[in-house]
């Protein structure tokens, strides 16, 4: 059955993008000669309209083959033949409609549970951030330098940034009333191995692994259940937390027994010495209902969470502060797909469609911005070069442009073949 999901899941986001490209080329005038999902060989097509209709073997990727000439003359109905906005349009469409379809799935999703408000649940008693005036009930709408609207705004920060040891500013509304405050948190040398868990779960599962962190030094990632530390079997989040305070991490390494998808793991890990900056109140990540103007505001708003999550991860890659571990191909993300339908199952038919459809909004926002990076044979590349002309006033050579996007190509399949072969490895 998941695999039925990933297919749907996948099928749709690459004939939204896809569409979006053949949409504004007919609206343009451009004659498109090929329309199709997937690659390969075809399974049935069909030509109506002067384009082809194409459902081909392998179900990842799709295309929208417009004619083009490559010496860069303007015959009626090429590409070339259109203005340059007209083309930028065109281009852009592909991308523009994964972001139309993540925010309608948004929609659906925020509708039915709603969305997670960033208020504060609980501050520690004596802490800096108490002190600084910060109250259970505030609703958090902008922490260090970073716009709020989202309790998992909140979380990407803390996760992806991380807290530091220095003065921090909070701006929160209280009664309706907007307010900033200004504390430094408090800060201890401890040895950690790197991860959050939620210590009133009945089995600990890591909810989030610290980037660069020993856990995922180690291999673990958010998902995995802690069963065992040094042999000795934690059934609760709460019997995690009292080993940890009978037994506080040193320079010795420990020994941490995890479930992944059911199998058991043993791994030796060596906690690392950190600066470790307490956070000292807990803020809200449940969701609650909203009117419908708010359905509307907040799917927006979750789109935009996704974008920003989707381009910080990118950021951290170039930085080296994640590996090429993290990358995921098509088989990757079915993997992933796999393990959203096979935690959700339980809790019933809905849950299972709604977390299926976050994840349709996951990679249809991901597809997006991808495909926006300026890198050559990208949607964002070709766009480069179409900027370039809306600038200068005429295109940059067609033939140098032609081997900058194949070279872009074979890199970037290159690329996808080692990371699904690495995907295909964490198989097994």
């Amino acid at each position: 059955m998941s695999i039925i999901f990933a297919a749907i899941i996948l099928g749709v986001v690459i004939f939204v993008h896809e569409f979006g490209h053949f949409i504004l080329a007919k609206t343009n005038g451009i004659t498109v000669e090929e329309f199709s999902i997937g690659m390969g060989p075809r399974i049935v097509s069909t030509e109506r309209g002067g384009t082809r209709y194409s459902l081909k073997v392998i179900p990842f990727g799709g295309s929208c083959l417009m004619h083009e000439e490559e010496d860069g003359s303007k015959t009626e109905g090429s590409f070339n033949s259109k203005s340059v906005w007209r083309r930028i349009s065109v281009i852009a469409a592909g991308p523009i409609f994964n972001f139309i379809l993540a925010f309608f799935g948004a929609m659906i999703i925020i509708s039915i549970v709603g969305y997670d408000p960033p208020e504060v649940l609980e501050v520690a008693e004596g802490s800096p951030e108490e002190a600084a005036g910060l109250q259970a009930g505030d609703v958090i709408t902008e922490f260090d330098g970073r716009s709020i609207s989202l309790g998992r705004d909140l979380y990407a920060y803390m996760n992806l940034e991380g807290l530091k040891d220095k003065d921090i500013e909070v701006s929160f509304k209280r009664d309706g009333e907007k307010q900033t405050i200004v504390y430094h948190p408090e800060t201890q040398n401890r040895y950690m191995l790197g991860f959050s868990y939620n210590p009133t779960e009945e089995q600990p599962m890591l909810q989030s692994v610290t980037i660069g962190g020993a856990l995922a030094k180690a291999g673990l990632e958010a998902g995995d259940y802690i069963y065992a530390v040094d042999g000795t079997k934690v059934n609760s989040g709460t019997e995690l937390a009292k080993y940890f305070e009978d037994h506080p991490l040193g320079e010795e390494s420990v020994t941490v027994t995890y479930l992944r998808d059911g199998l058991e793991y043993d791994v030796e890990v060596t906690p690392e010495a950190v600066n470790y900056v307490e956070q000292g109140f807990n803020y809200n990540l449940g969701r609650e209902k909203t009117s419908a103007l708010g359905v509307i505001k907040y799917s927006f708003l979750e789109v935009r969470y996704w974008i920003n999550t989707t381009l910080e991860g990118f950021k951290l890659l170039v930085t080296g502060k994640l590996g090429m571990d993290s990358l995921s191909g098509p088989v990757g993300v079915v993997n992933v797909i796999g393990d959203a339908y096979e935690e959700s199952k339980d809790e019933g038919t809905l849950m299972t469609w709604l977390t299926m459809l976050n994840m349709m909004i996951l990679i249809s926002a991901n597809l997006g911005v991808a495909n926006l990076l300026p890198l050559p044979a990208l949607d964002g590349g070709r766009l480069v070069f179409l900027i370039i002309e809306a600038v200068r006033g005429k295109a940059v050579n067609r033939e140098a442009e032609g081997i900058v996007h194949f070279v872009g190509l074979l890199l970037l399949m290159g690329l996808l073949l080692v990371v699904t072969f690495r995907d295909i490895l964490k198989l097994f």
